[in-house]
């Protein structure tokens, strides 16, 4: 067939393709650690919030798919299949969240799991001296109060029901200075003395609040970024850098190693862990050395 038509053999294929796509994906829904669940996670559309997505679906929950870009969340949901629902979302706009939530609910009729994962780096200077007040301004309305309102309404939903399980993304950027901007730093800071003061109100509803802090990976992002701190210098040397700056031999942290440690706080196995922060970087924050030659070569 001609004038931009598609064979009956290239439809077959192109259909057979969309099935294996799907079963590839899909095919490892074996897991039940969340069976029954329905999860709402913002800034999901990629990266560790679409990786996290996946795992949930494939331990056997529902996800919202809450994103501000929306024909990439869209995007992301149809990729993810029938488990998966996208809806735009703002988190610097309560208004937003209240209503991903309320979607949440109308679609699902519960919210088990909200996982605050939106966020945004820090593109001002290193020095405190050229400090751009605005954008600090920007990027806590967005890393910090975003989390905030995630929480509220949230807990609004949970504290009813006597359950639920909220998670934040940090960073270990918050856990030691000198590792990104200020701005970021303090951002991710905030998350985790958010995290602490939260569940110590929603413990007594039976709702767990706890954070991850990974170590810097190569998404979207990071990459960003990265350009911007290093401008010319090509995607791949850019990723090799990300990954060489981690301490741990013959591994470095990718967007899985989040969704799993996702996935067991906001699991039954996770059931007495509360106003914890994981930290996911191969105990880069864990240890300094003090580079002393050894004694050998001293002679």
């Amino acid at each position: 067939m001609f004038g931009g038509g598609l064979s009956s053999k290239t439809v077959s294929m192109s259909r057979t393709s969309l099935v294996r796509g799907f079963y590839r994906l899909f095919s490892i829904r074996t897991g039940s650690k969340l069976e029954g669940k329905v999860a709402l996670i913002t800034g999901a559309a990629s990266g560790i919030g679409k990786a996290t997505a996946i795992k949930f679906i494939n331990n056997g929950a529902k996800v919202v798919v809450a994103d501000i870009q929306h024909q990439l969340g869209q995007e992301t949901a149809e990729e993810l299949g029938p488990y998966a629902t996208f809806v735009s979302c703002d988190v610097t706009k309560e208004s937003d969240i209240s209503n991903a939530v309320d979607f949440t609910i109308s679609k699902h009729k519960q919210l088990d799991i909200m996982h605050c994962n939106a966020g945004v780096p820090c593109k001002t200077p290193p020095s405190i001296v050229e400090l751009d007040l605005e954008m600090f301004d920007k990027v806590m309305d967005i890393n910090v109060r975003g989390i905030m309102a995630g929480i509220k309404h949230a807990s609004r939903v949970m504290i009813p029901r006597q359950t639920g399980s909220i998670l934040c993304t940090a960073s270990i950027t918050g856990l030691m200075g000198g590792l990104s901007q200020h701005t970021y730093s303090v951002s991710k800071s905030a998350v985790i003395g958010i995290v602490k003061s939260v569940a110590a109100e929603l413990c007594k509803y039976g709702i767990r609040v706890n954070c991850i802090s990974p170590f810097a990976i190569p998404t979207p992002f990071t990459m960003d970024d990265m350009r911007q701190l290093f401008p010319g210098v090509d995607d791949q040397r850019l990723v090799k850098m990300v990954h060489n700056a981690g301490v741990f031999e013959g591994a470095y942290c990718e967007p899985r190693d989040v969704a799993n440690a996702a996935l067991y706080l906001v699991s039954d196995d996770a059931k007495y862990v509360n106003g914890h922060n994981l930290v996911v970087d191969g105990g880069f924050t864990s240890f300094k050395s003090l580079s002393f030659p050894a004694p050998d070569e001293l002679k």
